[in-house]
């Protein structure tokens, strides 16, 4: 999920709270600085450097980063032989990106409902699809779960579908690094903070469950390259073809190279089509000392769902439900109006909130019902859930260096704009 977000309402954004912000420290400037000085702004030993560090916090054979997470979902579904006459399917509610990777390399895409508290995509609709999809002989090629907000989808279950109907997983993770998981969701352990940071549980992108888990490094995101993804994964063929098209599919390795005369000099060859979808030695060095502050990021936003879940407590609002045994990266705070009980419509809280200076946004409408969507024949209703989840929720601010003031702030202005 990348990547380029939502665009705000076009008004003066200076006063406002923002949904999402980056946090930079004087020691991600000077790591920046650092490179510009060096003598290697891209294609250096920073690049190596940052996905060596992300692989170990996760856990992970293999990093590939790039220039978005979008390249990386894009490299991910070529990597795993996505091709014209393949279906990909994944979540509605969630970035573009996550279905456009699919039409990207010529597939097709479908969609499947999400879960009434997750917002995940619903295990229970993907088992009833699969089902159907197999005695019709139309099963995907590759499923995309999408991490919503943070919260791991239940990878240990959508593991066992796909051992069963022999589809490949690549986790959208664009929201959910610092998230964790584990491959028991049984609802019997205990919703504490102990329990949930306990050693039961592995970090998102560890790609236990899946062939290829993609993260996003957006301003917005947990830590951020400035724009920037990066596809982790356990099978060593499935980096190297990720790392040649991320590079126009030229290599320099003398083994992958083809025979050619013994008088030419041949020092890169390009061996496939690839893309340009480099991440910078610039780009990396931000990353790299951001990923120091990585566990403190994910805390802070912990205690501000804390906060939040207290305050707003009484409100005709559906605050975020999280798995008793799942620990959310929270990168969004969505609450969903109880509008049975508001005298007003989602769009006139949304625009209230805008008006009092709250940059609250829209995470998000159901991909299926984009415009260019609609031209490949999907229309609005086939997905139930994410209907009425689009029809009902607002993201509030939501980030590390968010002040107890400015929140006090955002849920003023939500008593104001919910009430007559």
């Amino acid at each position: 999920m990348d990547r380029t977000e939502p665009r705000k309402n076009r008004q003066d954004m200076t006063a406002m709270i923002p949904y999402g912000r980056q946090d930079i420290s004087q020691a991600d400037i000077d790591a920046v600085v650092e490179v510009l000085r060096s003598d290697y702004l891209t294609q250096g030993p920073a690049v190596p450097a940052f996905e060596k560090t992300v692989a170990s916090y996760c856990g992970a054979q293999h990093a590939v980063a790039v220039n978005s997470a979008t390249s990386a979902l894009h490299i991910a579904c070529l990597a795993l032989g996505v091709g014209p006459g393949d279906r990909v399917w994944t979540s509605p509610i969630t970035f573009v990106a996550s279905a456009n990777c699919a039409l990207y390399c010529g597939a097709q895409v479908d969609f499947v409902d999400i879960d009434p508290r997750t917002y995940n995509l619903s295990v229970e609709r993907l088992a009833e699809k699969l089902a159907q999809a197999e005695k019709s002989g139309k099963l995907p090629k590759v499923v995309i779960p999408v991490h919503l907000c943070g919260q791991p989808c239940e990878m240990a279950a959508i593991h066992a579908l796909s051992q069963q109907y022999g589809f490949k997983i690549i986790e959208d993770a664009s929201h959910a690094i610092g998230g964790k998981y584990r491959a028991d969701l049984s609802p019997v352990i205990a919703r504490n903070e102990t329990t949930r940071q306990s050693s039961m549980f592995e970090p998102i992108g560890n790609c236990r469950y899946s062939d290829i888990t993609v993260f996003s490094f957006h301003p917005v995101k947990i830590i951020t390259t400035g724009e920037g993804g990066m596809a982790m994964t356990n099978d060593a063929r499935i980096a190297s073809c990720m790392r040649s098209l991320r590079s126009h599919g030229i290599t320099n390795d003398a083994a992958d190279m083809f025979p050619r005369a013994p008088e030419e000099i041949w020092n890169y060859q390009q061996i496939g089509l690839g893309f340009n979808y480099r991440m910078t030695d610039i780009q990396a060095a931000l990353g790299l000392s951001q990923m120091q502050r990585l566990d403190k990021f994910v805390a802070k936003r912990h205690a501000i769902a804390n906060r939040y879940e207290e305050l707003l407590a009484d409100l005709p609002v559906i605050t975020p439900w999280q798995h008793a045994v799942s620990y959310s990266s929270f990168h969004l705070y969505p609450i969903r109006l109880k509008l049975g009980e508001i005298n007003k419509t989602h769009r006139q809280v949304y625009e209230a909130l805008l008006a009092a200076g709250i940059g609250v946004n829209l995470h998000y409408i159901p991909v299926y019902r984009q415009p260019y969507y609609e031209k490949l024949g999907f229309r609005k209703g086939c997905c139930h859930e994410a209907e009425k989840y689009y029809s009902e929720v607002i993201s509030i601010p939501m980030y590390p260096g968010l002040k107890e003031t400015q929140q006090d702030q955002v849920v003023a202005a939500i008593i104001e704009a919910i009430t007559e």
